[in-house]
């Protein structure tokens, strides 16, 4: 069945009153699908929420739309399918209850054909929620897209056809195409079924049309195999995408219905000798942990922002992600397979035990079948998707009824997808904790807190933890581990056909992680905590200093904290100085990164959490006195690192050793006095220049600039345009130590989506028109609504004003439909 887009012209408001079937049209606003309705809500500092969401508070939203249903839809089966509504979302048409979800994550399907009224206008109503039920910054409402869906009542039923590859070599591989047809209709039908697949270059290279005969009320599985000769594979290093067309013809050779379906031909072994095998070569993940929201656009997944996301996640040199703690978007896997970045889909954060006081262990019972059928079946055909993931440090692993639970989840999901392995997400320490408390009657403190402290890893390996979680890892294909890579070495004697991923970790001991991810074949790779920073979980990330007027309480920081601040790249889409370190230590970066540390907070002590990372900046363009002394540090994998200043060298540092003795992997530390001008940084190993790299002071006025990131969109709501406002010098250098109260305006047939500094504890709001600059830097998000030229203006009240013009054209093959 095709999928239009129905994400323009709805209308959304915040429901008041119990009785308030009708929303009043003064309180709605003109809203754009994906749209997250929490994100321009005021934070409080008192919110129940807390720092979990970032201070937003609760919501009951309504959103509404209304269309026109023609008379020839009376012979047509019409339906709306959401992609996710966060949550609790319950759907009426015409005021007539026609879909409900409990989980905010799960793709559902609402059935318009009872209650519809044709040849006139009717009215869609969605409502959802959102109170103390998650860890993290949800959103609230309709977040992902809408598709409005009219097909013959004889079709093809959504996310029912399934590709496979079963078997590959280099000259030829199979492709199976799995399609259900279902008959809506009284009377047994007759139809053929046609499926074409096609090259990346859209070439047909393989054809096969056979009949089916499908009583009435009833569906039937059609399966077609093709031989595909000298097959492109997909790769992380070359992700080539073929098609699948199939078409449905009645018995009168007339098309009843068609779709087209992306998937690639790639083969993925498992092994604990040869550990992951992409393609048949060994290949170990450089992974990360993402949360589903956009930053400054909340939790909306605009198709340009999830494939912004993906393109700079592998741009920063990660080859895979870890959607924590739930099914990712379409759009997301859909930027994925493009790009070439492998996924690890998870699906729930909590089974039968709650972690928040209102979260889906209220529901898990009754609704986990429907809502991990509807996850795999939105995912499974995309060669994006490496594993599945069932569970994220579930609290009741250890216990009898954990064990029940995660064998029926790891064979239901086998059965709906048996081509892809499963983990899950154990944390052994939660099982310990959590044997203690049933014992002792008391909860030890607050979890992150102790997450962070010392010797974590160590209870994660220790006797109490094997025993507790050995059944947990016995259920499910690879064994996931979260901060306790203590178990690796251990692991590897106990258990030694036990093939392990780190699931989650602590950022900064990736330098250790690495060496036993490469130690170990079965270790198959390392998701750090995380890629890409989110909202909510404020400063779990954090690093601050003895004078801090915002001094966290425990892991919690207080209002106006916004952000996690524990990503390798933050909401805004900038790359952290870590994420460079991350490069070096995976033996992917020659290239030397300066990192300088705060001059202004020389000699200061800073307190870190184990998320965190150094209080560092990679410039030279300090607001701070000649002579001031400085660290700096160099993220080199060489032996050592010489600094020159100024042409003058000013001393070389080994590379893993600091200033003090201690090792440090893959950084060599200086401490030295700035003076304006140029810094460079030379790696040399035995004697020979491996890379250099250079900083530079500010030099002449600093401005206001825009630089848009792409000029020419597409006239599409699910197109964004990324416009950086900076305050530099004519050379671009920053000017990190200086701000401005920026303005910006929006001219043409586009509006300004959001407004963002990036500043973790921030209290000025991502949708108005005036924020205040940080580290340099601003970005302004547009949304385009037509064709033309638009013009975004910046005017700052002390650096000047700057301006960028956009061209939006409609494309030819345009046409809001969905594969």
């Amino acid at each position: 069945m095709i999928r239009q887009s129905f994400n323009e012209g709805w209308k959304v408001a915040f429901k008041q009153h119990l009785f308030e079937a009708v929303i009043s049209p003064a309180s709605q606003v003109d809203v754009v699908l994906p749209y997250d309705a929490m994100r321009d809500l005021v934070r409080d500092p008192d919110s129940a929420n807390g720092s979990h969401s970032g201070y937003f508070p609760s919501a009951h939203v309504v959103y509404e739309k209304s269309f026109e249903a023609p008379a020839e839809w009376a012979q047509r089966t019409v339906l709306l399918e959401f992609e996710g509504v966060y949550r609790d979302a319950m759907v009426y048409l015409n005021g007539n209850l026609v879909a409900q979800r409990p989980s905010g994550y799960s793709p559902f399907v609402a059935h318009l054909d009872p209650y519809l009224e044709f040849g006139a206008v009717n009215r869609i109503r969605v409502e959802s929620r959102a109170h103390q039920d998650s860890r993290w910054y949800t959103g609230v409402g309709v977040y992902r897209n809408v598709w409005l869906v009219v097909g013959d009542p004889f079709h093809i039923p959504l996310d029912t056809t399934v590709i496979t590859t079963p078997e590959v070599d280099e000259h030829l591989a199979t492709v199976t195409a799995a399609v259900t047809v279902f008959n809506g209709t009284r009377h047994s039908r007759v139809a053929t079924l046609l499926t074409r697949v096609f090259d990346p270059n859209g070439v047909a290279v393989s054809t096969r049309a056979v009949p089916v005969t499908v009583p009435p009320g009833d569906s039937a599985t059609v399966r077609m195999r093709h031989w595909v000769r000298e097959p492109q594979l997909w790769d992380v290093d070359s992700p080539l995408l073929y098609r699948v067309e199939t078409t449905l013809s009645d018995s009168d050779g007339q098309t009843v219905d068609f779709e087209a379906t992306r998937f690639g031909i790639r083969t993925i072994r498992l092994d604990p000798v040869h550990g992951l095998r992409l393609n048949g070569r060994t290949v170990k993940l450089r992974g990360g942990c993402i949360h589903h929201d956009n930053g400054p656009l909340g939790a909306a997944a605009i198709d340009r922002a999830e494939h912004r996301k993906v393109e700079l996640i592998r741009a920063a040199g990660f080859n895979a992600v870890r959607s924590a703690h739930n099914g990712t978007s379409r759009a997301f896997l859909d930027a994925c397979d493009r790009v070439g970045l492998l996924v690890m889909d998870e699906f729930a954060d909590v089974w039968t035990e709650a972690k928040t006081s209102f979260d889906t262990a209220l529901t898990f019972a009754d609704w986990w079948k429907r809502d991990l059928a509807a996850w795999i079946g939105s995912a499974r055909n995309h060669p994006s998707l490496l594993m599945y993931s069932i569970g994220n440090e579930i609290l009741e692993i250890g216990r009898p009824g954990a064990a029940v639970w995660g064998r029926r989840l790891a064979e239901e999901v086998r059965a709906l997808d048996p081509t892809r392995p499963v983990t899950n997400a154990v944390n052994s320490l939660v099982s310990v904790l959590d044997g203690a408390v049933n014992r002792q009657g008391d909860l030890p403190g607050d979890f992150n807190s102790l997450l962070s402290a010392e010797g974590t890893s160590t209870i994660g390996s220790s006797e109490t933890a094997t025993r507790l979680t050995e059944e947990a890892h016995a259920q499910v294909d690879v064994a996931g581990i979260n901060y306790a890579e203590s178990r690796y070495d251990l692991d590897a004697t106990l258990f030694p056909d036990r093939i392990i991923v780190g699931t989650e970790s602590f950022p900064g001991r990736l330098d250790q992680l690495w060496a036993l991810v490469e130690k170990h074949p079965q270790v198959i790779g390392d998701f750090a905590w995380t890629a890409w920073d989110h909202l909510g979980e404020a400063g779990t990330g954090r690093a601050y200093y003895d004078d801090d007027p915002l001094r966290p309480r425990g892991m919690a920081s207080p209002y106006p904290w916004l952000v996690s601040h524990a990503g390798t790249i933050d909401i805004n889409g900038i790359r952290q100085p870590i994420s460079y370190w991350r490069e070096v230590v995976w033996g992917i970066r020659t290239e030397p990164y300066i990192a300088v540390h705060r001059p202004q907070r020389f000699g200061q002590n800073l307190t870190r959490t184990r998320w965190s990372w150094d209080d560092v900046l990679s410039s030279w363009a300090w607001d701070v006195p000649t002579g001031s002394p400085v660290t700096v540090d160099v993220y080199s994998d060489a032996e050592e690192v010489e600094l020159l200043l100024n042409g003058h060298s000013i001393g070389t540092a080994a590379v893993g050793i600091d200033d003090k003795g201690i090792p440090r992997g893959c950084i060599a530390r200086f401490e030295i006095q700035f003076v304006p001008g140029e810094l460079v940084a030379i790696a040399r190993r035995r004697g020979a220049e491996t890379g250099r790299t250079a900083l530079h002071s500010l030099h002449g006025a600093t401005k206001l600039r825009a630089r848009a990131e792409a000029v020419r969109l597409i006239a599409t709501p699910s197109e964004l345009a990324y416009v950086h406002l900076e305050l530099c010098d004519d050379a671009g250098t920053l000017a990190i130590d200086r701000a401005d109260l920026v303005r910006v305006t929006v001219e043409g047939p586009a509006t300004l989506a959001a407004l963002s500094s990036a500043k973790p504890d921030d209290d000025m709001a991502f949708g108005g028109d005036v924020h205040r600059t940080f580290e340099g830097r601003l970005l302004a998000i547009i949304r385009p609504t037509g064709a033309g030229e638009v013009q975004v203006r910046a005017v700052g009240e002390r650096w000047g004003s700057a301006s960028v013009s956009l061209q939006v054209e409609f494309r030819d093959d345009q046409r809001g439909e969905r594969e």
